[in-house]
Parts: C-alpha cells; structure tokens; sequence
C-alpha cells in the first residue's frame, strides 16, 4: 500500500460529518499527530478528524470503506511500538473528544469512554472506594482506548491482571460503519465466541473503541513498599522467582539495572538515592492489603528469601511521599533513557525463573552487534524492558546490526518459552519478527481474521502483520 492522497470530494465529506472546527489539513497538526513514543518516527495523517460521538465515528468509516482510505485511531500517543502511526498517510481518527466516565458504585463497574486519561480513571474509581489495578508507566497520559487497543499493564498486573481481565463489554465501530457491542455486563459470560477478548489487543485493527465497560475492585487500604539493591544483576533477578517459590504474592516486583536508575535520578527531580557503586540493579517490591500485620509477616519472608543474595542495606519506604518518589522514579525509566539518546524498546516476557538467562542473553547479544542495552521491567510477571541505545552508534549499525541483535534476542526468548511482547503490543516495529513466534498456520489464522472484520484493509494497516505475508 502507498502513501494515500484523500479525494477532495471526500474532504468535503468528512468535514460535513465533524464540522469545520474538527478536521485538520494543515502539515503542523498532522506532523503532531504522526508520531507516538516510538523511537524518532513520525509518518503524519493525510488529514486529523476528531470525531464527537459513536453515530460520527460509524459515518467515517462508511466513507473511508467507500473509498478504501486508511484509517488509524490516535490516542494519547504514548505507545512504544508505533500502533498509533498514519504509515500510509490516510486519517488520523483522533478519540480525544471521547472523554466521559461513569461509575456504578452498585455494580463495581466503570463505564468509559477511549480518551479518558488511565490515571483519571483510577482516581475517580479510588473516590467512590473502588480500584482499577492496571497501571501502565504512562499512566498519567496513556489513555483506556489504547490500553484495551494494547492489552497494556503496569507494575500490579504481578497480581492483580492486565487490561484484558477488567475488560467485560465493548462498543465497536466496524471498518464497515456497523456499530455493536462485544459482549454483556457481565461477570461471565460464555455465550458464543469472545469477540470482547478479540478486540483487546487487536491493537486497532479489528474495529474503533467508542465505549468500555470496566471491572472494578474493592480498595486496598495498606501497602509496604520496599527498594532492595543487588550487587549482581543477575541474582535480582533470581530472587524474583524464589519470592514466589516461598508462597508470597508481591502486588508489584520491578527490576531496575544501575543504568536504569543513574539515569533516571539525573532526570526526575525530588528523588535521590545513595547507591554503593558495586551495586548492579534493584528490586523494587510491594505488597498490599487491608491488614497490616498479615502485609509486616510477607515483608519479613520476604527478607528471609533475600539473605540468601548479595545485597546491601533495604530501603523501606516509611511514608507516602517516599514511596510516591519511588514509584516516580520507576515511571520516569522510559522517559530517561529516551532524554540520553534515541533507543529501541524491545517489551520481552518469559516464565519469570529465565529471567536471568534472559538478562545473560540480551547482553551477550549486545557485545556480538556493539550496541549498549539498559534493563528494567515487571520482573514478578517476566516482563524485561530492553532498551538499545543508539548513543554514538553510526545509522548503518544502527540500521543493520541492531535488527540482528533483536532478533537473536527475540529467538532466545521464544526459546525460553515466552513471547515477543507482554504489554507494548507488536505494531509497526515488531511485526517482521512475528515469524520467530507464530509458524505459517498461525500468522494465516491472524491475517484471515483481520480479512473478515475488514476486507479493504483499510483500519490501521500495516501493523502486527508481518510485511511478507
């Protein structure tokens, strides 16, 4: 598929569906909305749309099937694997005008719409006494459309769950126009297939997002949060299976390489850390309840397991605004590596006892190619963040050497029984590795799927599939 020039006639069109004040041509407006957190790309919508309601978003699509024009939902813009990017120009569909949220206290359910802000969601969820476990990094910018679009989740997906498993109905615009919704508000429900399971995770292929119906859980009153430096990487990660193994479920267990964090304190202000510099990487962990003196017996086992390691002093978060530093230092990782240098983010998850096979391959894969990589991620769920720094590296390596190293990197955590992606989803940059996790059989399922819910391939093209099939 090319680059797509939009009729004039349809121009027109669109502009009658959303009003004037709505529809954007001008090159700064589409070269804001080009572009997400995905290295330095920026491939900019031939025209912006920021549809008012599901009835407009339906007619949008009616006419971009009718003249076969790409469309590619926009959210908050902060995906890693550059879902949200117009690679053929066509219309970026802006959700951000879909911002309402209704909570029902009686049910325990949230009803949302794409453009809510996740933090806004769990805070107005926290108010009536409610929580809403997924906490992507992002969280106070990524927005739920691109969560359930992604299958994002966060620091307590360890033990309470990812996106999907909150997800219980969806409104869905069709590439056709057709408007439906995805399942019931129900707790269970096993009545056909799941199509509400399907679009999570389809990562804007399958349909438009318009309206999302939440599982909500009681709050938790009583946290213990805990920094534990490690002076070898490799036994962080370790102690993350033997936690387990010991009968403990942390609420959050994050692992951070020194790099990681040096970069990070340098970045975010209000936070400081002294760190002995034989010290390799942390684990941050955190367990939560509603009784203390059951969440004090899990912080003492957990300590019990960790003497068994080389580590130094344990830092215990004594008060709120200590723990809030720390988790704002853990968020901000991302944001600082990318401030030192371009980087590519590989979203790796395995069975958490690799994981230090995992960390000895990636760095090994790193001397082979010449590039510098900087680890962190939700190590209680074998989620590993690696993020490969461009630095001085020339284009050429950068451009070819690199993409070998991701792929020996992606083989050895298939090896291992995991997969290419835990929560950033596969997008643009990952899709012409998929072959190294799905045979032929599979990718065809895949691509057959995304032929029946939009025969023109006209709903975000160019993503998860891979080039060549």
């Amino acid at each position: 598929m090319e680059n797509i020039i939009i009729p004039q006639e349809m121009i027109v069109s669109l502009e009658k569906i959303v009003g004037q004040s709505f529809l954007f041509l001008d090159e700064e407006t589409r070269k804001h909305y080009g572009h997400d957190e995905t290295e330095d790309y920026n491939f900019p919508p031939s025209v912006v749309i920021k549809p008012g309601n599901t009835q407009e978003v339906s007619e949008i699509m009616k006419l971009a099937n009718e003249y076969k024009i790409p469309v590619v939902p926009i959210g908050g813009r902060t995906g890693l694997s550059g879902g949200a990017l117009s690679i053929y120009g066509g219309i970026g569909l802006s959700m951000e005008r879909f911002n309402k949220i209704e909570i029902d206290e009686q049910n325990l359910q949230g009803i949302v719409e794409p453009a809510v802000i996740t933090q806004v969601f769990r805070e107005a969820a926290f108010e009536k006494g409610l929580f809403y476990p997924p906490d992507p990094s992002s969280q106070g910018s990524c927005t739920i459309g691109g969560n359930v679009a992604e299958n994002a989740g966060g620091a307590r997906a360890l033990k309470y769950g990812v996106t999907k498993d909150y997800v219980l109905n969806l409104e869905v615009v069709l590439p056709s126009g057709e408007i439906m919704w995805t399942g019931a508000n129900t707790l269970k429900n096993s009545t056909g297939y799941n199509l509400t399971q399907l679009m999570v995770g389809s990562e804007g292929t399958l349909g438009i997002i318009t309206k999302i119906v939440m599982k909500l859980l009681p709050k938790n009153s009583h946290n213990i949060l805990m920094m534990v430096p490690f002076f070898k990487s490799a036994q962080a990660c370790e102690a993350v299976a033997e936690i387990f193994r010991a009968g403990i479920v942390p609420s959050a267990l994050e692992f951070m390489e020194r790099d990681a964090i040096d970069w990070t304190l340098k970045y975010v202000d209000g936070v400081s850390l002294d760190i002995k510099d034989e010290v390799e990487a942390h684990l941050l962990i955190e367990v939560d309840g509603n009784y203390p003196d059951m969440l004090f017996a899990e912080a003492e086992k957990i300590m019990g397991v960790l003497d068994q390691f080389e580590i130094d002093e344990i830092l215990f978060a004594d008060s709120e605004e200590q723990k809030n530093a720390l988790w704002k230092m853990r968020r901000a990782v991302g944001e600082a590596v990318k401030s030192n240098s371009v980087y590519k983010e590989e979203d790796t998850v395995v069975p958490r006892y690799e994981l230090p096979t995992l960390l000895a391959g990636i760095k090994a894969a790193g001397k082979k190619y010449g590039f510098h990589s900087v680890c962190y991620g939700h190590a209680g769920d074998g989620n590993l963040h690696v993020n490969i720094i461009k630095g001085d590296m020339n284009d050429e390596n950068w451009n070819t050497e690199v993409p070998k190293g991701i792929r020996e990197i992606f083989e050895l955590t298939v090896s291992l029984k995991g997969t290419l992606s835990g929560e950033h989803g596969i997008g643009y940059v990952q899709k012409n590795y998929m072959d190294i996790a799905f045979n032929d059989t599979q990718l065809q399922l895949m691509k057959s799927i995304k032929n029946i819910f939009d025969p023109n391939n006209i709903l975000n093209p160019g993503k998860i599939l891979p080039d060549n099939l």
